[in-house]
């Protein structure tokens, strides 16, 4: 058998509740996360409706936009 000496040990050890609410900048996170992806389909689905749309030319796409 071996011997193990330590001769200084420091941790931290936290338990967490998985039905615990979030901290809030972790909601803040996941918020803008969201907000970022939600604005991104928006402006894919702009594009794409304008790929897919026959115009009178320029004008006429920047008036409805």
């Amino acid at each position: 058998m071996a011997n193990i000496h330590i001769q200084n040990a420091i941790g931290t050890v936290k338990a967490m509740d998985a039905d615990a609410p979030l901290s809030p900048q972790a909601l803040e996170q996941i918020v803008q996360a969201v907000l970022a992806a939600f604005d991104e389909r928006q402006l894919r689905d702009k594009r794409s409706k304008s790929d897919t749309t026959v115009t009178t030319g320029v004008a006429a796409e920047q008036e409805t936009a």
